[in-house]
């Protein structure tokens, strides 16, 4: 293999990654959304319950099979 085809083969390969990063980007930017998001809603979620010792526990309840 001569020199010249062994950059082309390395700037294909460059290109490939490049490619692949960029996707990796958007997948990482999408998912930092939905986090986002879920933080929000269960913001929310934790304001809407009440609060002090009235507050009962998920160990509490009784699983809807008994």
């Amino acid at each position: 293999m001569n020199l010249e085809n062994r950059i082309t083969e390395l700037e294909i390969k460059l290109a490939l990654q490049d490619e692949l990063l960029e996707e990796l980007n958007r997948i990482v930017a999408t998912q930092q959304q939905q986090m986002d998001q879920v933080i929000n809603e269960l913001r929310w979620l934790q304001q809407q319950e009440p609060s002090g010792p009235a507050q009962k526990s998920l160990f509490d309840e009784v699983p809807p099979h008994y």
